[in-house]
């Protein structure tokens, strides 16, 4: 028996050799007509095209010894439940310290605009980071938590934007009264949504919402009299501190941000606090998010995901579960979508495509359905590595999709799988014995 386990754990090689053989005539196939062929003036008018066969060698040893090294380290199956992979027993090597990575990461977020490398750079970065956060703990609600999968999120993040622009041109409100009302239109968006689907599951889900997004969009682009069309709504508010603007000249009778405080005038001043903005609406819909899932509506949404039947059984409503997931889970993306309006200055249509519902989602799936930190992990994996590699422009896409196969090769559950169960038994009897 011992050693047939230990031939079962041995790495099979010819196998091994011959998957990435074929996976490398496969990648030839492709990248000949992709990446392997130019086009060079040869004077007079005439072009000649010429096989790159330098970039296509890179390529093909590139996903040859990439499928090589993926099927030399394949956990090998035990015959009861299988052996864990070296992945798995690192990430459950880390759990129990956890809480304090998270700690050391929300640190180091504070005083991030405070460190010598910090520049208008990091800071745009390091903001658009926690946007995508924002919204990937958002999107957790009803895709991780409730377990409805949901390709349109991105209409709720467009309706955010697109009610704080228009409360703010043509009402005059400031960013800070147009917040709540562009997260409760968004909220009711959500609910609009969830009511034609409430029958609905897996791929039927995914198809209506994707349609969903893709009404928002057009709408915004043809309803020119309101929403300008596709060339977009300009001149957007900025917020301000308290009522103190971050101009360079104070306002008639007031004072501006720097003067106030006795401080030179330095642009970066708005930046550091737009970032440190979107960090506390981020904490907050953590927060919320961690509260709510203990609390009888996140147990049903739990419930929900693993087994509708037997939330029906169980006297839960499946109509108002979905509802209250759908409304939350939007609400937060029209307070991220009124954030981003007012950090751009300027919103149009191209900046609520599918891409954007898609790269969500994926942070979802790739961080672990379900876990928080997991969402701030794949959100710095999808929004700093490609700018990391931006000087490898041309191969920039073929580095991130390669990335992101890897991941999901070695860990398929994402890069956190594992959750503790949101309220344990023997917790909720003693909290039912006391007096």
């Amino acid at each position: 028996m011992a050693a047939r386990l230990d031939r079962a754990r041995a790495p099979d090689l010819p196998g091994a050799a011959k998957e990435a053989f074929l996976a490398a005539i496969v990648a030839f196939v492709l990248a000949l007509p992709i990446i392997g062929l130019g086009t060079y003036d040869r004077g007079g008018g005439r072009l000649a095209v010429e096989p790159r066969w330098d970039w296509v060698a890179i390529g093909v040893a590139a996903v040859f010894g990439g499928r090589l090294l993926m099927a030399l380290t394949r956990p090998a199956r035990r015959a009861a439940g299988g052996r864990r992979s070296w992945v798995d027993r690192a990430g459950r090597a880390l759990r129990p310290i956890q809480p304090y990575i998270a700690l050391a990461g929300l640190l180091f977020a504070f005083v991030l605009p405070f460190m010598p490398f910090s520049n208008r750079y990091v800071m745009d970065i390091g903001t658009q980071l926690l946007i995508y956060v924002m919204l990937g703990w958002g999107l957790n609600i009803v895709v991780g938590l409730a377990g409805l999968l949901d390709l349109g999120y991105v209409a709720f993040y467009a309706v955010g934007a697109y009610s704080y622009a228009l409360a703010a041109q043509y009402l005059e409100l400031s960013f800070w009264v147009a917040l709540p009302i562009a997260g409760a239109l968004a909220a009711v968006f959500g609910v609009l949504l969830g009511f034609p689907v409430l029958r609905l599951r897996g791929d039927y889900l995914a198809i209506v919402t994707l349609g969903f997004g893709e009404m928002i969009r057009i709408v915004l682009v043809n309803w020119y009299p309101v929403t300008n069309g596709p060339d977009g709504l300009s001149g957007i508010p900025r917020p301000s501190f308290f009522g103190l603007p971050f101009a360079a000249s104070a306002p008639e009778g007031g004072n501006s941000f720097h003067t106030f405080f006795g401080l030179p005038y330095v642009p970066e001043h708005r930046v550091i606090f737009l970032y440190f903005l979107i960090l506390v609406l981020a904490l907050i819909t953590n927060l919320f998010t961690l509260r709510i899932r203990r609390l009888p509506v996140g147990r049903a949404w739990e419930a929900l995901r693993e087994d509708e039947i037997a939330c029906r059984s169980l006297g839960i409503n499946p109509t108002t579960t979905k509802l209250s997931a759908f409304a939350i889970g939007a609400a937060f993306a029209g307070f991220a979508g009124s954030f981003f309006a007012t950090r751009q200055g300027f919103i149009s249509p191209e900046s609520f495509t599918f891409i954007e519902s898609a790269t969500i989602l994926a942070i979802v799936v790739l961080g672990g359905m379900g876990s928080q930190m997991g969402v701030v992990i794949a959100a710095v994996v999808l929004v700093v590595l490609p700018e990391l590699i931006r000087e490898f422009a041309e191969f920039r896409m073929l580095v991130f999709g390669g990335a992101m196969v890897l991941i999901m090769i070695w860990r398929p559950h994402g890069l956190i799988a594992f959750r503790e169960p949101t309220v344990h038994l023997a917790a909720w009897r003693r909290a039912r014995a006391k007096p």
